[in-house]
């Protein structure tokens, strides 16, 4: 009785090996470091289970910002990051944590504020100039203060435009998080906030927030890709970190960026190089 349960246990367990083992063996996932804006703007989901579809492979993102999303690249803990702050991008491939980076797509930064503008701003082009205004006038300000790539382009704006800031400021507000929920800030506060375009278009929470000033050149937002150095993290899963950067960068994967929009309006524009 004994040995025969033994033999049905054991036909069960080789079974259900036989079963689940293909299955398993087709299981092929990613991580991907990138930015709350690629995440909260919906493209990430729009975009991946297509890419899922086509090849099989599962993107994990993991969304911070750029300078988060790079030290977790920098830890071997993605496979791949895709962020918005082209210096940073270049320093991490010069020390060694990628070989290659590979630009994606572009949009642009805007500059949100109330209706009500008490720094009058409305309607300007010139970033450094706006920012001038709004030092002058100590408007409310909301940073992300959280080392992103939006929050490396609002502190060379600052400096630009000769303004030294810092949290002691009373009209200069850091949050520390994404750009999200300093939307939402900026929104409860009646405050003045730089934000990517693709982020403020499906952000719901407005209030009294309106676009004030865009279309400076210094505005341009560009988004890279980069896989991390399998040299240096062994583990790093080379074959599918490059299967997304290719197909990302493919015709395919370039026109579905492209289709991407909210209310009949493009978020990204492609520009990855042929």
């Amino acid at each position: 009785m004994k040995s025969t349960i033994t033999r049905i246990l054991l036909s069960a367990v080789t079974a259900l090996t036989l079963l689940s083992g293909p299955v398993f063996a087709q299981e092929k996932s990613i991580v991907v470091s990138s930015t709350t804006s690629t995440e909260q703007s919906g493209l990430f989901g729009f975009i991946l289970p297509i890419f899922k579809m086509k090849t099989g492979i599962e993107v994990k993102v993991v969304a911070v910002g750029t300078g988060q999303a790079l030290d977790i690249g920098r830890r071997g803990d993605a496979d791949v990051v895709f962020v918005h702050d082209k210096p940073a991008e270049e320093k991490f491939v010069a020390e060694g944590y990628a070989t290659k980076r590979v630009e994606v797509m572009y949009n642009d930064f805007v500059l949100i504020g109330p209706k009500s503008d008490p720094a009058k701003i409305a309607g300007g082009r010139d970033i450094k100039a706006a920012f001038q205004k709004i030092a002058t006038a100590q408007a409310p300000f909301v940073s992300r203060g959280d080392k992103s790539g939006t929050h490396a382009a609002e502190l060379r704006y600052w400096k630009d435009s000769g303004v030294a800031v810092a949290p002691t400021l009373t009209w200069y507000k850091e949050t520390g998080s994404g750009m999200g929920p300093a939307l939402n800030t900026a929104s409860a506060m009646n405050g003045y906030i730089l934000a990517d375009r693709a982020t403020w278009l499906s952000f719901k929470n407005r209030g009294d927030l309106v676009i004030l000033v865009q279309g400076d050149p210094k505005l341009f937002n560009q988004y890279g890709v980069m896989l991390v150095n399998p040299a240096k993290f062994p583990h790093v899963k080379k074959a599918e970190g490059q299967a997304f950067i290719d197909w990302i960068t493919s015709k395919n994967g370039q026109d579905v960026i492209a289709s991407y929009q909210i209310g009949g309006e493009q978020l990204f524009f492609p520009n990855a190089r042929k």
